[in-house]
């Protein structure tokens, strides 16, 4: 899961761009990266951490110059954390810059690697990006656009990507509309993101979501449609509504809070909690979901968790070690709250377990009577292989454990998870028009054996 922004025709693209950045720094943590083209040639800065941190210096903006620019905010789903896999990947191509970025998560890219390694591609990241650039220099094609088609014919999996080029601004969008992505104008300019909540910052109005399968290109003659990939069975990542867009946002063509006040609400209805007092939420992401549920439910809601706001995301911390700080860091509790009531804490989902138990043993301390744990999805029992760090069953807890198991070492009361059919009727649309293979084990398209998130480690600049 990636965060990316692109502008063409602006003067002010670089300063555009980092702020598209800040308002998908939700997205990826791990990273961020600009790159402008003009006249001169392409410029490119990037770095590890936070965008503030990678941009802290107002001149390091200002020495990217020109009207066009992408940026990317990274969380890694193939390859390690490594300052070379920071994007936007910056290539010459037939002796022209070329820099792209990636939201998503490519399945065909083991033996796609394996064979262009043999070809003689030498590969500079352990990324499945940079795949993609090495199948667009491969292509006979002329145009830069047409090259990209050529290569993403050759790949399958979940992309949003942004592709700058000095003959244009392209972006593509994989057939099943794995990931959002969006359109946008400001003034003049056009504008695209992964999220609606980066057109609302700069002030760019909303024209339309990139097409499942639509290949475009801006340049000065304008947008158009170049190319339509073959259609395929629409295949929306669900877990974006229930935990990774910004509540601000509008994805899929509804907005999120929206979505997650309806899992709120289906959960009430099928996990009820007679005698509790008061609901509260894990601040941010399951705010609105706690909001449905105490609405439906007629149990309050009340503010019983204070988070940190300058401390990042914990599920999408890389490294366990990382997470368990970033929990201690993160939350503190209202005393006079809690003390002596029977709350319900909802939450979007529990992926490893790590922040509920943690949050659990809190809200004891702060003398609360009972604790009852709702979650506003499906228990997450199988890896992502289209752009969520989800890698294997051992990291999942509820890949390993029965539903009481995990109330056990939640040392909860009670602990009840929204139902699949349920997450599914909540959406509106049709339930099959979304990827739920994390819950489902169902799979849209069939991985390749031996898919890890470090399988290109060992083999960057061409070694098997």
């Amino acid at each position: 899961m990636c965060g990316i922004i692109g502008i063409y025709g602006n003067p002010e693209a670089s300063n555009l761009a980092y702020l598209g950045l800040y308002a998908q720094q939700h997205r990826g943590q791990e990273g961020a990266g600009i790159v402008t083209i003009d006249d001169r040639g392409a410029h490119r800065h990037m770095g590890q951490g936070l965008v503030s941190d990678v941009f802290s210096n107002r001149k390091v903006v200002e020495s990217l110059p020109g009207s066009r620019a992408i940026g990317h905010t990274r969380y890694s789903t193939t390859g390690g954390l490594d300052a070379k896999n920071v994007g936007p990947l910056l290539f010459n191509v037939q002796n022209q810059p070329v820099a792209i970025a990636h939201n998503g998560n490519l399945v065909n890219l083991k033996a796609t690697r394996l064979r262009l390694q043999r070809d003689g591609a030498i590969f500079q990241t352990s990324t499945d990006t940079e795949i993609i650039i090495h199948l667009m220099a491969r292509s006979n094609a002329k145009r830069m656009v047409d090259r990209t088609v050529d290569a993403l014919s050759q790949v399958e999996g979940a992309y949003s990507l942004l592709i700058l080029t000095p003959e244009g601004l392209i972006a593509a969008r994989d057939p099943r509309g794995w990931r959002p992505f969006v359109i946008g104008r400001l003034g003049e300019s056009w504008v695209f993101a992964s999220e609606t909540c980066a057109l609302d910052l700069i002030g760019a109005q909303v024209l339309r979501d990139v097409q499942p399968g639509e290949v475009l290109q801006i340049d000065d003659d304008g947008l158009a449609t170049v190319h339509q990939l073959p259609a395929q069975p629409l295949k929306h990542c669900i877990f974006e509504y229930v935990y990774f867009a910004r509540p601000d946002s509008r994805i899929f063509g509804d907005n999120v809070d929206k979505m997650r006040r309806k899992l709120g609400i289906t959960l009430a209805d099928e996990a009820p909690a007679p005698g509790a007092d008061i609901t509260i939420s894990v601040p941010d992401s399951s705010n609105t979901a706690a909001l449905g549920y105490a609405d439906r439910s007629g149990i309050r809601h009340e503010i019983g968790l204070i988070r940190n706001h300058y401390v990042g995301r914990s599920f999408i911390r890389p490294e366990q070690r990382l997470r368990d700080l970033t929990v201690k860091l993160k939350f503190n509790t209202v005393k006079g709250v809690l003390e002596d009531r029977e709350v319900v804490i909802v939450d979007d989902s529990i992926v490893r377990g790590t922040t509920m138990r943690r949050l659990v043993r809190l809200l004891r301390q702060a003398g609360v009577k009972k604790v009852h744990v709702r979650i506003a999805s499906p228990p997450i029992r199988h890896p992502c292989h289209f752009g969520l760090d989800f890698p294997t069953e051992q990291e999942l807890i509820a890949g390993r454990d029965s539903v009481d198991q995990i109330r056990e070492y939640l040392e909860a009361d009670t602990l009840e998870y929204l139902s699949l059919d349920g997450l599914r009727n909540s959406m509106d649309r049709p339930g099959d028009q979304f990827c739920t293979a994390c819950f489902s084990g169902d799979y849209p398209i069939v991985p390749e054996a031996g898919s890890d998130k470090q399988i290109f480690e060992n083999s960057v600049a061409g070694a098997d």
